[in-house]
């Protein structure tokens, strides 16, 4: 049993007359008045699962909340507080100072406030609840692509996979590659300017191809894309022009940037939105009434996805 089977049996007991929306997506959806909606998500980092050992405190801080933040800007929220479970083997007041400090810098950059949380003693773990909030009915969905969408893309896939591989091989990460895999920028910014221009859109955290099976499972259709039109850095097309090894791109993870659909009469909204931000969208492929996920290229091989179980 997978994680999504596991929540899915277990967990999933359907919408209440709070819950706009049942379990599911990035973040549930929550009514708290006419015009305005909670958005809320949590997710758990666990050492030598989520991050090496030898990783820093402030690196550890930093993704934590990232990780959060990119599931708010995939339903196109406004973050706006956070609550911190944090689980220490040991009291070490230089590791606290430096994961505080980290965690108050993206705090601060994102106006998000820390309001209160849990601490225990036992293995490494830091547990995050965001919460933002977005106007009615606005939230961007999973569950909401039509078919003719154009598929798309924020900045560049597979760096932190890149990284994380080379680590396991006892190779030195290029800073860049690093960098993705231990600081992570949450795209809020786009995320809440996709909010009237997109019609579906997930954060790209278990891999490019599995989290867009997700938005075309819970919208009930297919999609077609072509590999060679994911954007890429050149360091990771060196890698897959020597090895071939499309996996890294398509099952890699740890991306978190926005995978989402447009419809084709938003496509002057989205180039507009484009030109006034530092950030790149690329289209790699289109929604169809397959009900599959068909992968254009000269690859072919079964990828091994993320599981938690």
């Amino acid at each position: 049993m997978n994680e999504f089977s596991l929540i899915e049996t277990y967990f999933n007991w359907g919408s209440s007359s709070l819950a706009n929306l049942g379990i599911g997506d990035d973040c549930a959806v929550i009514n708290i008045d006419p015009n305005y909606q909670l958005v809320t998500s949590v997710d758990t980092l666990i050492e030598g699962v989520h991050f090496p050992l030898n990783t820093s405190a402030s690196d550890i801080a930093y993704k934590s909340l990232a990780v959060n933040l990119s599931d708010l800007a995939a339903m196109g929220a406004c973050a706006k507080y956070f609550t911190l479970a944090l689980t220490l083997p040991n009291i070490n007041k230089k590791w606290l100072s430096q994961f505080s400090t980290s965690l108050k810098s993206l705090s601060d950059e994102f106006g998000i406030i820390l309001v209160g949380g849990d601490t225990t003693k036992g293995t490494l773990s830091i547990t995050i609840n965001v919460t933002g909030v977005v106007e009615k009915d606005k939230a961007l969905l999973r569950s909401s692509a039509q078919v003719g969408d154009l598929i798309f893309v924020s900045n560049t896939i597979s760096d932190a996979a890149y990284a994380w591989k080379q680590l396991q091989n006892n190779q030195i990460p290029s800073e860049y590659a690093i960098n993705h895999f231990n600081r992570p920028k949450p795209q809020l910014v786009l995320g809440r300017q996709l909010s009237t221009i997109a019609n579906a859109c997930i954060d790209i955290s278990d891999g490019l191809e599995q989290d867009l099976t997700h938005i075309l499972t819970c919208s009930n259709v297919g999609a077609s894309i072509n590999i060679d039109d994911i954007p890429l850095t050149n360091e990771v097309k060196t890698y897959i022009t020597k090895t071939n090894d499309w996996c890294l791109v398509l099952a890699g993870g740890d991306d978190y940037e926005l995978c989402f659909t447009v419809p084709v009469k938003n496509m002057n909204l989205l180039k507009n939105l484009q030109s006034k931000n530092n950030v790149t969208v690329t289209q790699i492929g289109i929604i169809n009434d397959s009900m599959i996920l068909t992968k254009i290229g000269t690859f072919d091989k079964q990828c091994c996805f993320y599981q938690h179980f």
